[in-house]
């Protein structure tokens, strides 16, 4: 497997036009190739292998990717207009706003937050990705949630309406 690098480094570079995505990708594809390493046969080329793999992990990562942008833009289109700027920018710098906030989240809760709100998996589902309860996932949104709702309401220069808050 080792001596495919280069060659799976390549094929990423392809991809994905830009070298830390590249890399990104080559890792994910040794993990997930090594989570399967059962399901490759003896007698076939490796290489083909792995690059379906990549591809596969590529295109997945793509689908995800503008999921997320359609989620975000269905956030800017429900803002409510505001009356100190157009309602587009407003809704812009929302979102921005959120991300940025998103960011400022321990790992574990924003991981949370993101598979059961971004990637719109049950609880139940995400709990399996983590390897924790479903309850601890549950209660991990909870928090995420409350600490969102804390942590815009300290960036707020001014106070949102209620119906915006419960955004979150």
């Amino acid at each position: 497997m080792l001596q495919t690098l280069p060659d799976l480094r390549g094929f990423a570079r392809f991809l994905t036009r830009d070298t830390a995505a590249a890399d990104d990708l080559v890792q994910d594809t040794i993990v997930r190739a090594l989570a399967a390493q059962d399901q490759f046969q003896e007698g076939t080329a490796l290489k083909a292998w792995l690059f379906t793999i990549q591809r596969n992990a590529f295109y997945e990562q793509n689908r995800r990717r503008s999921r997320e942008q359609e989620i975000m833009q269905d956030i800017e289109f429900d803002m409510r207009p505001s009356t100190a700027a157009p309602s587009r920018q407003h809704a812009r710098d929302a979102v921005q706003d959120l991300g940025e906030l998103l960011w400022k989240l321990p790992d574990l809760l924003r991981e949370a937050l993101i598979l059961v709100g971004a990637q719109e998996l049950s609880y139940e589902d995400a709990a399996r990705v983590c390897n924790v309860p479903a309850g601890t996932m549950r209660a991990r949104v909870s928090r995420a949630r409350a600490q969102l709702a804390d942590l815009a309401a300290e960036n707020s220069a001014d106070p949102q309406p209620e119906s915006e808050k419960n955004i979150v």
